[in-house]
């Protein structure tokens, strides 16, 4: 190694009201590392959700959104907004729910200049039966996506 030193980035947990985690937990809801807020992959588990609605099965749609508040939640704690996710990678239990969930992202990022990125890709099953949905999303405190930013062009020059 020569002379030269890195300095490590600081990484801080991040902690939601309403967002526990089990203190059994091997994994941290979010990390604030740098400028960027890594999430877990969250759910709309009755467990984490009042009493009162907890008793009420939820459809995709409704999970979805409880699911994209959570990530909200986590990264106003981290100091941020909801215009600071930028990706999301959405796991359902059935391919066939994928318009309820893009419905959800539609309703919950109205108003955005640009959506998050977003990968969705049906899984077998989640932790537990009644969830159909489960989302990981990313941020970062130094973006907005609800600002209109002139798009990227490039230009492909043929040989």
């Amino acid at each position: 190694m020569s002379g030269a030193s890195s300095a490590a980035v600081a990484v801080r947990r991040v902690q939601a009201p309403g967002l526990g985690e089990l203190a059994a937990a091997t994994w941290s809801n979010a990390l604030l590392i740098g400028h960027e807020v890594v999430m877990s992959g969250m759910t709309a588990h009755p467990a984490t959700r009042q009493a009162a609605e907890a008793a009420t099965p939820l459809g995709a749609y409704e999970q979805t959104l409880v699911v994209l508040e959570k990530a909200k939640a986590l990264v106003e704690a981290a100091g941020g907004h909801i215009g600071n996710i930028y990706r999301l990678t959405v796991y359902v239990t059935a391919i066939a729910d994928k318009d309820e969930v893009g419905r959800a992202r539609r309703d919950f990022f109205a108003g955005f200049a640009h959506y998050p990125t977003s990968t969705l890709v049906q899984v077998s099953g989640l932790v537990f039966p009644e969830l159909v949905v489960e989302i990981e999303a990313g941020a970062r405190l130094d973006i907005d996506l609800r600002a209109a930013v002139p798009p990227v062009q490039t230009s492909i020059k043929k040989g």
